[in-house]
Formats: C-alpha cells, sequence, structure tokens
C-alpha cells in the first residue's frame, strides 16, 4: 500500500478481521484480550504498512504476541467488562458437536500460554518449527520441545474431559489443520471446536 492509498489497509483489515481474532482467541482464551490484542497489533501494524512484503504473517506474529501479552498483564491493570462478572455456562448439546467443540476448548485453555501459542501456530495455522520460533522470538529446538510438552499436556486435559486417544495419530486428527503458512482454508477438529 502507498502512504496516499489507505483503501488497501482497509481491505486487509476487513478481510483478515475475523481469522486475526479468533488466532488471538485460541492464543490466550479470552474474547476481550483478544479483541485488545488484534486492535493493538493492528495499531502497530498501519505505520509499517507501506514497506511490508508479507503483512498477513506480520499481523499473525503482532497478534499471537499481544494475546500472550494480554494474558501476562497483572489482573489489576485489565480492563474488566461487566459481563465478566457472569459465570460462563456450558450447556451441552444433543448433536455432540458442541460438547466436543467445548471439551478441545477447555482442555487448550488448560495448556501453558507458552506452549498453548507453540500448538496454535502450529497446527492452527499450519507453521513449521521454524516459523513459529521467528514468530516468537525463540529458537527452533525450544519452539519443538514446548510442542511436545503442549501436546502431552493437551493429551492430559482431554482425557481429564474423557476423551481418551489411545493413537499418538488420533491426536494429530484433533490438533490438524488444512490452512497453510498463511492460515486459510478449511480447519478440521481443534481449530473448528476452539471457535466460538
Amino acid at each position: 500500500m502507498k502512504a496516499e492509498d489507505p483503501d488497501g489497509f482497509r481491505e486487509f483489515v476487513a478481510s483478515r478481521m475475523a481469522a486475526l481474532r479468533n488466532l488471538a482467541y485460541v492464543t490466550c482464551g479470552d474474547w476481550h484480550a483478544a479483541e485488545d490484542a488484534v486492535a493493538n497489533a493492528l495499531t502497530k501494524l498501519y505505520p509499517r504498512w507501506s514497506r511490508l512484503d508479507r503483512p498477513d504473517l506480520y499481523a499473525q506474529t503482532m497478534v499471537v504476541r499481544a494475546a500472550i501479552d494480554e494474558t501476562r498483564r497483572p489482573w489489576w491493570r485489565r480492563e474488566r467488562a461487566a459481563g465478566d462478572t457472569v459465570p460462563d455456562v456450558t450447556q451441552g448439546d444433543h448433536s455432540g458437536a458442541t460438547d466436543e467443540r467445548l471439551t478441545v476448548r477447555v482442555a487448550l485453555q488448560a495448556v501453558p500460554v507458552r506452549q498453548r501459542a507453540v500448538l496454535v501456530l502450529r497446527y492452527y495455522l499450519g507453521m513449521t518449527a521454524e516459523e513459529a520460533a521467528e514468530v516468537l522470538g525463540i529458537r527452533a529446538a525450544s519452539v519443538r520441545s514446548q510442542t511436545t510438552r503442549g501436546l502431552a499436556n493437551l493429551r492430559a486435559a482431554l482425557a481429564a474431559g474423557g476423551v481418551v486417544l489411545d493413537e499418538p495419530s488420533e491426536l494429530g486428527e484433533w490438533t490438524h489443520a488444512n490452512a497453510g503458512p498463511g492460515g486459510a482454508g478449511n480447519v478440521r477438529a481443534t481449530a473448528a471446536a476452539v471457535r466460538r
């Protein structure tokens, strides 16, 4: 986008807002924090827009980092919505699809935030360990170890929720995304389960 052409930025935001919000939510587990993370990331993206070759990757990186920062912010510095006092009520769905989604979402929230971020980048966005390492600013070896620990924690949380996976390949079916590094495409199982 040229400096005199803000329409490109507007089109980008309009087309990617939902995906960025979902990415922030699966990273931090709170819709309010996800909204804040996306807003902060887009605020930082706009002045750099004309210099970026891949604004989509930059936006994803900034959203993941902002979502992690939102979870680390002390509770007394966070803004609280009036709706935060109303507890979330988990209700079953006779079709079973909603129950499965809620079970996976609760299990994913039980995974520590850094491991959750790695799982989101690796399996929700389909990034390689090297790409995820670049986004998080850590080494690829750390991403691999966090992936192993995160998958073990996710498996344990799923087991606590009554979902038992016998084969390691079954967890791959729960977490596999047909999306490429850009995050577009048909996302299966975990991606569908953690979306609202």
